[in-house]
């Protein structure tokens, strides 16, 4: 690999795993298009749909476990809904991450689009009365939290995502937990997601090698930083910058599919 190639691989890890850490994402939603589009758009290399599912799905399994790891002593982690949702996801998520060989790039590209486009509508849902509330005061409904995990995975695993940024509002909105709770727990759930993903791409053959260690090296740089920027700034912010995140993403990629 060129030293360009290195350079714009590793600020890509770097900016996908910061916001990773910071807002409880597994950075695919970022990642995916910037790996995509911007090694091509400067001609330092070009990576196919699943050339590059397969990198996220490296570098969303460094990234999380990383901020699992910066987190694990803060008690924000919700371990029933980790167990529950955790369980779900990695099945579906390995079944995706395996069934993409069989799809083309650009259903690929569709099926990253329509995830994107849901949750962004779910994030600009108004939600209310959702701070402040201890790990033990918080319930969930079970079996509609191991449903949703299951098919997140499932789709999400195509793109090598664990799922986090349509996670993320799918817990705020329909689980009703509370912000910095599912940013933690969210990190979590993504984590093992991404076992799933990771092994479901490896068996496809779809992970290359030296772009994913360049993309690993900035992931466990960066998404430390992102968990403790993440710790001390307003839940409604970072709720905003998810949602800003995830609407100007899909608005480009719908734009490329068609």
């Amino acid at each position: 690999m060129s030293i360009g190639l290195i350079a714009i691989l590793f600020l890509i890890g770097f900016v996908g795993s910061f916001l990773s850490g910071m807002l409880g994402i597994g950075g695919a939603i970022i990642n995916y298009p910037m790996l995509l589009y911007i090694p091509a758009l400067t001609g330092v290399a070009v990576y196919t749909e699943h050339e590059v599912s397969g990198i996220i799905a490296i570098q969303v399994f460094v990234a999380t476990l990383s901020g699992v790891i910066t987190l694990r002593k803060d008690k924000i982690i919700h371990v029933p809904l980790v167990m529950y949702m955790g369980s779900a996801i990695i099945v579906g998520s390995f079944i995706g991450g395996y069934g993409g060989k069989f799809l083309s790039g650009h259903v690929i590209n569709i099926v990253y689009a329509v995830l994107a486009t849901i949750a962004a509508v779910m994030m600009l849902i108004p939600k209310k009365g959702l701070e402040d509330r201890p790990v033990s005061d918080v319930t969930f409904n079970r079996f509609l939290a191991a449903g949703s995990a299951l098919l997140v995975g499932a789709a999400s695993g195509l793109v090598g995502a664990g799922g986090a940024f349509i996670l993320v509002p799918i817990m705020l909105l329909v689980l009703k937990i509370p912000t910095r709770m599912t940013i933690a727990s969210s990190l979590a759930i993504t984590f093992i997601s991404s076992i799933g993903s990771v092994a479901g791409k490896l068996l496809a053959g779809h992970i290359p090698f030296w772009p994913s260690i360049v993309i690993v090296i900035a992931s466990l740089l960066a998404a430390p930083i992102g968990v403790k920027l993440g710790k001390r700034t307003n839940p409604h912010v970072l709720q905003a910058v998810l949602a800003s995140l995830i609407v100007l993403t899909t608005i480009k990629i719908w734009t490329d599919v068609f």
